[in-house]
């Protein structure tokens, strides 16, 4: 495990953070791990917008989606 939490510049970092958040994953708020997890989360959001963007749903397929 790492100590240092790095930007996320890669596919490869990437990965492995998201490795990391699994291993976090349900780590308390306020600990050591929780706030491991917190820092990973917000960089991995911020890595996804700028290398894997969602489009909008089309609304009426968002209608459709939620009426099933």
């Amino acid at each position: 495990m790492a100590t240092e939490v790095s930007p996320i510049r890669t596919e490869a970092d990437y990965e492995n953070a998201l490795a990391e958040i699994e291993r976090l994953w349900g780590a308390k708020s306020g600990t050591a791990d929780g706030d491991r997890l917190d820092a990973l989360a917000t960089l991995i959001d911020v890595y996804e917008a700028q290398h894997h963007p969602m489009d909008p749903p089309d609304p009426i397929e968002a209608v459709r989606f939620s009426q099933t």
